[in-house]
């Protein structure tokens, strides 16, 4: 029974591939020497920005008739070197100087952004900009590969937590769905109408608390994050309002309460290459089980009492003797 519930709640997900690191060419062209590119050339470094994630290879080939160097750091810029300006290095990669026909690959492994020149012409600039590694599968925070759904048992193994979420690589400004059920681990059946806070945790920091009830066993979350990092859902405080506020019960001799009944997991947020903003999403489903519950009572109720009291109201209502015909006959 639980897994046909689990299946029918939870996403199919399909199967995972490798990321493999890519390979990228930039062409140094012919005239790049030239500082006012009077040449077939249009720019020094072609293209003289690219994106690429951590662990691609970049390779310059020199297409020029002259010798260059891909050396990071900050440039002249076109007419710098007209004022003794001949750029500056920063000493994260250097190629020394290659002749025309040869080539130099630089294999990036942290992400940031790279500016660079030639040494020998300070006028040619160019830009990478590498981005983290997004993989094309879930994982924790240690990168442990996740299969879902997750589980988790409180402390006390009374309760037993499933979670999900989708899309499964959790990327910045991209909506992100949590969903989770709550079992009972003896009998393997739901447990409906749990009361829990979902709490989710970003580099240390708490970004979203918010307060919940689960219908039919289980709930979801919307949720935007702004920025990447490392983050903790955690459901806590997972108890049964039908039960006393102060429930609490004895596990090998120690005493815990509704409060320690929580389960933590853990995954990372990337940088998202497309998006850099987003639009607000309800956090929270906008209508829950239990209103359509209270809707249908109401709907099934308020006609039926209507009825009732006009019955009520027909039966009590006086009978109006007939002047003209006499005494009323029974």
């Amino acid at each position: 029974m639980k897994f046909l519930l689990l299946s029918s709640i939870f996403l199919i997900l399909g199967s995972t591939s490798l990321v493999y690191a890519e390979e990228y060419i930039i062409d140094i062209p012919i005239g790049a020497y030239n500082p006012e590119l009077n040449t077939v050339a249009e720019v020094w470094y072609d293209p003289p920005q690219m994106f690429v994630t951590v662990g691609d290879t970049v390779t310059w080939y020199n297409d020029d008739k002259e010798g260059h160097t891909v050396t990071s750091g900050e440039g002249s810029g076109r007419f710098g070197w007209m004022s003794d300006n001949f750029g500056q290095s920063n000493g994260i990669f250097d190629s020394g100087r290659f002749m025309p026909g040869e080539s130099w690959s630089y294999k990036f492994e942290e992400s940031g952004t790279f500016s660079y020149y030639c040494t020998i012409h300070p006028w040619m600039e160019g830009i990478l900009i590498v981005e983290k590694e997004i993989p094309d599968f879930p994982h924790d925070a240690t990168g442990k590969k996740l299969e879902f759904p997750l589980l988790q048992y409180t402390p006390d193994r009374s309760i037993e937590v499933n979670l999900t979420w989708d899309p499964q690589v959790i990327k910045t400004h991209e909506k992100i769905q949590f969903v989770y059920q709550f079992y009972d681990p003896q009998t393997n059946s739901n447990l409906a109408s749990m009361k829990y806070n979902f709490v989710i945790f970003q580099n240390g920091k708490e970004i979203l608390r918010d307060e919940g009830l689960s219908q039919i066993g289980g709930d979801y979350r919307n949720f935007v994050f702004s920025d990447s990092g490392s983050i903790i859902v955690r459901i806590e405080g997972i108890h049964s309002p039908s039960v006393f506020a102060e429930e609490s019960v004895t596990v090998s001799g120690n005493f815990q309460n509704k409060e320690q009944r929580s389960v933590d997991f853990t995954t990372a947020v990337y940088d998202n290459p497309e998006k850099t903003s987003h639009e607000t999403y309800h956090t929270k489903p906008a209508q829950r089980l239990s209103t359509y519950y209270e809707l249908m009572l109401l709907i099934i109720l308020i006609p039926g009492v209507m009825f009732l009291i006009a019955m009520f109201w027909l039966k009590k209502k006086p009978k109006i003797q007939d002047e003209t015909s006499g005494p009323l006959k029974v």
